[in-house]
């Protein structure tokens, strides 16, 4: 009995592990931290040093600094992670915006709920019959 549950148990894992939607995600998992480190590349070794032309220093860490009772409020360490992250949303959206021209697939917002309930009332019209 307990043999029966361990076989079927494995079964059932090599299943899920061998199911295409896995090896999907994984691989997109995978190509999804590459892409990482090449944004974070060029935010870090390219756009920031930009900022770094009319400020004086690639990053505003040791600007914007409270201190109350030796306690340190590093608002520029906070303005740069900002920074940060908008350049890497404007190259992701960038590179997003490119590869959709390219590729003609433009991201399409999926339906509200009031949308399909139109869309459905529309086909039930046209599938009735008309009296008359």
């Amino acid at each position: 009995m307990k043999g029966q549950f361990v076989k079927k148990f494995f079964a059932e894992f090599r299943e899920f592990i061998n199911k295409g939607n896995l090896v999907a995600i994984a691989i997109g998992f995978v190509m999804g931290s590459a892409f990482t480190g090449l944004v974070t590349a060029l935010v870090e070794n390219v756009i920031m040093p930009a900022v770094a032309i009319p400020f004086g220093k690639p990053n505003f860490d040791d600007v914007l600094i409270l201190t109350i009772n030796d306690a340190e409020i590093r608002f520029g360490a906070f303005l740069t992670v900002a920074v940060t992250f908008l350049s890497i949303a404007f190259v992701l959206f960038t590179v997003l915006k490119i590869y959709n021209r390219a590729t003609g697939d433009e991201a399409v917002a999926p339906p509200s709920e009031i949308g399909l309930l139109i869309e459905i009332r529309d086909e039930l019209r046209a599938q009735r019959p008309t009296n008359g």
